[in-house]
C-alpha cells in the first residue's frame, strides 16, 4: 500500500488545445512539469487519480449559471489531451467529476482512504478553481495536501498567487517540482 496520491485535475482539450473552449496561453505551460509527475509517480509507489470535468449534454447543471456549458461528455473538450488520462498503469484511476472540487460528490475520498492514502499531490489547472476546491476538500478529508507550484496555472495570474498563498498558509503546502517528484517516489 501507498500512503501517497498525485492528482492530476482536468488535463483535458477544453484547457490545453489550443483549439479548446477554456484554453488560455499560460495552460501549456503545466504540460512537462505534470508529465515529469506522472512519470515520477508511475516510477515510484504512489497512486494517480485522473480527473476529469465532464458534464451531460442536455441536462441542467448548477455551473451553468457560472459558466457557459462546456466539457461535454463524449466530446473534444472533455476527452483528456495528448498524453493524458490513462495508460494501463497498474496504480491510476479516473475520477469523473462535475463541480470544481475532484473530491465533491464522488468516491475519491472513500477510494484513498481505502487504499491508505495519507498524502495528496495536486497538479493541474486552472489554480484559483479546480486546483484550490480540490486542495480544500482534500484538507477537510484528513489528507496532507501538497500543491506543486510549476504544475498548476490559470488564466488569472493574480487569483491563482493568491490561491497558492492561501493554500499554504491554511491549507498545505506549496512546493516545488522536485520536491513534488520526492514525495512521489
Amino acid at each position: 500500500m501507498t500512503n501517497t496520491a498525485l492528482i492530476v485535475i482536468d488535463m483535458q482539450n477544453s484547457f490545453l488545445h489550443p483549439e479548446g473552449e477554456n484554453f488560455y496561453p499560460a495552460a501549456p505551460d503545466v504540460i512537462e512539469p505534470v508529465r515529469a509527475l506522472i512519470q515520477a509517480a508511475d516510477e515510484g509507489a504512489a497512486i494517480i487519480v485522473h480527473v476529469c470535468d465532464r458534464h451531460r449534454e442536455g441536462f441542467a447543471d448548477y455551473e451553468q449559471p457560472r459558466l457557459p456549458v462546456h466539457c461535454v461528455t463524449g466530446g473534444f473538450n472533455a476527452e483528456f489531451f495528448e498524453g493524458f488520462g490513462p495508460k494501463g498503469r497498474a496504480k491510476e484511476i479516473i475520477i469523473t467529476k462535475r463541480r470544481y472540487s475532484a473530491f465533491f460528490a464522488t468516491e475519491l475520498a472513500l477510494f484513498l482512504h481505502e487504499q491508505g492514502v495519507k498524502r495528496v499531490v495536486i497538479c493541474g489547472v486552472k489554480t484559483n478553481v479546480c486546483v484550490r476546491a480540490t486542495a480544500t476538500d482534500a484538507f477537510a478529508n484528513g489528507f496532507e495536501v501538497n500543491v506543486v507550484a510549476q504544475a498548476v496555472n490559470t488564466n488569472r495570474p493574480n487569483l491563482g498567487e493568491a490561491s497558492l498563498e492561501d493554500i499554504d498558509r491554511y491549507i498545505g503546502k506549496v512546493v516545488d517540482l522536485e520536491t513534488g517528484k520526492g514525495l512521489l517516489a
